[in-house]
């Protein structure tokens, strides 16, 4: 082994031993990219060690294996993306200014996670087996629903949400519209152009999305930004 690599090699052992955790964060940051750039067969140990401050050894050692790492970077994402979601609060806002709040949180958080909606896909792919084997994620996931039912019982209970709205549905169709916005942005953009991703074109989208759910839910909603 020549110097230099010799005392690359020390300068890792010295970081394991001072601060294993942030070793553990900087393998997940360039395993997140990776993964979301390459997919899980795509991606490559050696290339997410030589861009880290660790070596595949020691990924292994903090992981397992390949696909250990790559259910922990699935968690982190979702982790991340939960916990913007966690720290909105809507619980002294009327229902339907509470609702909206939310649809917009929700349009903007998936606008700025690039990484976790080509991880839903590349998951999707694999038709969600690695998602299934985690514990933490179904626990994330539970919060958005939960506060989803809170403010939506009560709207029911004001008289201003309609009886039949349900939370679970509620979840599934702003993710549905937040979701697109970015996972097609490619072809949608070859296809159309890139102007409908501009700034000012995605506020008025995040606004139509947000009357849309609104018109769904709220008894007698009169949209606006549609005139």
């Amino acid at each position: 082994m020549d110097g230099g690599a010799e005392n690359t090699d020390n300068k890792r052992r010295t970081s394991w031993k001072k601060d294993p955790e942030a070793v553990k964060e900087n393998i997940l940051a360039i395993a997140t990219e990776e993964f979301a750039a390459h997919g899980l067969s795509g991606a490559n140990i050696n290339e997410i060690a030589r861009k880290t401050s660790t070596s595949k050894r020691m990924i292994y050692y903090y992981f397992g294996d390949k696909e250990g790492l790559y259910c922990k970077v699935l968690e982190g994402v979702y982790s991340s993306l939960r916990r913007s979601e966690d720290l909105l609060d809507v619980g002294g806002l009327e229902p339907e200014q509470a609702l909206r709040r939310l649809v917009e949180a929700t349009f903007d958080a998936h606008a700025n996670a690039p990484h976790f909606i080509r991880l839903v896909m590349i998951e999707n792919i694999h038709n969600g087996d690695y998602l299934r084997k985690s514990e933490i994620v179904p626990k994330l996931n539970r919060s958005i629903i939960d506060k989803l039912e809170e403010v939506c019982a009560r709207g029911k209970a004001k008289g201003v949400f309609r009886k039949g709205v349900d939370a679970l549905e509620l979840h599934w169709l702003i993710s549905s519209f937040s979701f697109y916005n970015v996972s097609n942005r490619a072809t949608f953009s070859a296809s159309f152009g890139a102007s409908i991703f501009a700034q000012p074109r995605q506020a008025i989208l995040k606004q139509r999305v947000t009357d849309m759910i609104l018109a769904a839910v709220v008894i007698g909603y009169q949209p606006d930004s549609w005139s």
